[in-house]
């Protein structure tokens, strides 16, 4: 079987794995995906195979088949035959991904290249993630977001705080939500074009909502929703909106995403969301912040939408819920060893959706990781952690 048959059977294996996940960790409670912080679903039975074995026959073939995996592997002196335990498997950092091709296939097999913004550290250091196929990408990302931005099945408009697909085709995000998009199957308009923010039109999209009855789901970047709220602020809610009517019907949500990167202003976090719902006129828990990034295939979300539509109270804001087909650690910054549950470390990601490129990533953002979910503490300041700056060395045959 050569690589591409190869990677084609894992792919089928790693959906097979995620829609068998899905049936064991149903949600019905706001505990939805907690257990896929630290780890996979306690009811291994139910599932086609185990965690581990799909994330080290994963490795094994992203080690025989990506060279900078396999520089990685060979410098760290990890015998991926002997491999028992997803935790063996070295984590690429992320940085990797802006100075080396990370992919198990050639580039003329890509069916897609997203790349970073490239916003802190200028376009010529984007990363690129190569996929051969999107099919488990999308997967993924759609019954995750199901499960906690839409688990209620209600018909949705989506208004779109960001360009549409095809004025970014590498963009993970634009993908992403061009695919909520469809789903959902209602009225869509996006308000981001050509570099700039639409505010009267995102105000039409609302009216439009608001006139049909239909609950809608915005979804932007924390900085588009910045430029947003000063327009309302300024222009628009006065004009068009009668006093004491809310921007946007009963029923609708918000899905935020993204920092401020390179960006000369911040707004902390609970106050934005604060000011978002106060602007678009839905309750705090409707507003859900989602965590990924270009060298994933998955994405975490805050649960407080989830609990809100189930009736179950206790769902923290700030505290984010990993899919079971992922498991999030936090290590330490200069060994990269696993820390106990409760300490802040760097986010280690093992993502059985990343086929074709690396199913361990390491990240330089801090978290807490408990049983309850992963708490998102911001990026460690400066230079990367020196762990991190290890393995990349490694990976880019550096050093031992």
């Amino acid at each position: 079987m050569g690589p591409i048959d190869q990677s084609e059977a894992l792919h089928r294996r790693a959906r097979a794995f995620i829609e068998a996940s899905l049936r064991v960790d149903r949600v019905g409670s706001t505990g939805a995906g907690r257990a896929a912080a630290a780890s996979p679903p306690q009811d291994q039975g139910a599932l086609p195979e185990t965690f581990d074995a799909l994330a080290i026959a994963l490795a094994r073939h992203q080690a025989a088949h990506c060279a900078p995996v396999a520089r990685l592997f060979e410098a760290r002196g990890a015998d991926v035959a002997a491999m028992d335990h997803a935790a063996q498997i070295p984590a690429v950092p992320c940085d990797v991904f802006r100075f080396a091709r990370v992919a198990a296939h050639p580039p003329e097999a890509d069916e897609r290249v997203f790349r970073t913004s490239g916003t802190s550290l200028g376009a010529a250091s984007r990363g690129e993630h190569p996929f051969r196929t999107t099919a488990t990408y999308e997967l993924a990302a759609l019954a995750w977001g199901e499960r906690l931005l839409w688990p209620d099945g209600a018909r949705l408009r989506t208004i779109v705080l960001a360009p549409p697909l095809h004025e970014a085709p590498d963009s993970s995000l634009g993908f992403m939500i061009d695919r909520f998009a469809a789903r959902l199957s209602g009225p869509a308009s996006w308000h981001v074009r050509g570099g700039e923010l639409d505010a009267a039109g995102f105000a039409r999209a609302c009216a439009e909502a608001r006139a049909s009855g239909e609950p809608a789901l915005v979804l932007g970047t924390s900085f588009a929703f910045v430029h947003l709220l000063e327009h309302l602020l300024e222009h628009l809610l006065e004009a068009q909106l009668p006093e004491g009517a809310a921007l946007l019907p009963d029923g609708s949500r918000v899905m935020q995403t993204g920092g401020y990167k390179g960006r000369s202003r911040e707004v902390p976090a609970e106050e934005l969301r604060a000011s978002i719902a106060r602007a678009l006129g839905v309750p705090l828990s409707h507003v859900v912040s989602e965590y990924g990034m270009t060298e994933l295939s998955s994405q975490l979300y805050e649960g407080t939408l989830a609990a809100a539509l189930a009736g179950t109270p206790g769902a923290a804001p700030r505290l984010y819920l990993a899919p079971p087909w992922t498991r999030v650690t936090a290590v330490d910054p200069e060994t990269l060893a696993p820390l106990p549950a409760g300490a802040i470390g760097l986010a280690r990601i093992v993502d059985l959706a990343n086929v074709d490129s690396a199913v361990a990533i390491q990240t330089a953002d801090r978290v807490r990781v408990t049983a309850e979910g992963v708490e998102l503490l911001g990026r460690a300041s400066g230079a990367p952690p020196r762990g991190c700056s290890i393995a990349m060395d490694q990976m880019l045959g550096g050093g031992p």
